[in-house]
């Protein structure tokens, strides 16, 4: 077997198992220690793993988040069951609060309530929201970030001291055992801020953004009420979060309970 086909290999192991020895691979493909060792460093190289004392197991930090363009094409499809379910969330009367996630900004143009008024960082969402009748936008003000299309600050989280709403809506980058978390500080503060200014907070998030963990923790699941997703979850994954009593809503499926 050729090297390049045993890395692959290596890493279809990892992904199944977790962790991998020198030793094993040793046995698993007949190599001296020597090779084993410089498969390693070849995969370390290329950011596939980390080496540990003895072995490797797969980077558990996600590092790169696309734009704005990136992320609305990601999963598009999930992203839009997701949102179209998480519109029905709402009442006609109600006040809501929305993220800069491409997942909500899918429920917004599937809003079908009436008389709602709608606080949000995202100039995307805003625009959305401006073709739909009955519907009051409060835009945050702060610094617009060019690649996400939306505001963020000391201005934004001063702004939201002035609201109370019924309804949160955001997205995540990433769930893990650790709760949520996004890949810069700015955006962890917004999110804080805006959970404590609402009366129910609602994530939503694909079946990507699970088993992802990146480096700011932005809340943990006692924090959330709702998650809204479209493929069932892992034992363990719903264990956690019904332990910390979150409504698990699945897209064209039933509630998941104990």
């Amino acid at each position: 077997m050729f090297q390049e086909e045993r890395l692959v290999s290596i890493l279809d192991y990892l992904k199944s198992n977790k962790r991998i020895s020198v030793d094993l691979i040793c046995e698993l493909y007949e190599v001296s220690r020597d090779t084993a060792r410089r498969d390693m460093v070849k995969l370390e190289e290329q950011g596939s793993i980390v080496r540990t004392r003895g072995g490797a197991i797969l980077p558990t930090l996600s590092k790169e988040v696309g734009n704005y363009d990136q992320r609305l094409q990601e999963e598009s499809t999930s992203k839009l069951t997701i949102g179209k379910r998480a519109a029905t969330l709402v009442q006609d009367g109600d006040y809501l609060m929305m993220d800069a996630s491409t997942t909500v900004l899918h429920a917004a143009t599937a809003l079908a309530s009436k008389n709602n008024i709608v606080i949000t960082s995202s100039i995307q969402t805003a625009a959305i929201l401006t073709r739909k009748d009955g519907i009051t936008i409060h835009m945050l003000g702060g610094v617009l970030d060019n690649k996400q299309h939306s505001v963020y600050g000391a201005k934004a989280i001063e702004m939201l001291n002035e609201y109370h709403v019924d309804k949160l809506f955001i997205g995540t980058c990433g769930i893990s055992e650790n709760g949520l978390s996004a890949p810069n500080e700015e955006d962890c503060y917004l999110v804080r801020a805006m959970i404590e200014h609402a009366d129910q907070v609602i994530v939503l998030a694909d079946h990507s953004k699970f088993g992802k963990r990146l480096f700011h923790r932005v809340v943990g699941f006692e924090s959330i009420d709702i998650l809204v997703t479209d493929q069932a979850l892992s034992e363990e994954m719903k264990e956690r979060l019904l332990a910390s009593e979150v409504e698990i809503v699945l897209a064209g499926g039933e509630e998941q309970h104990d």
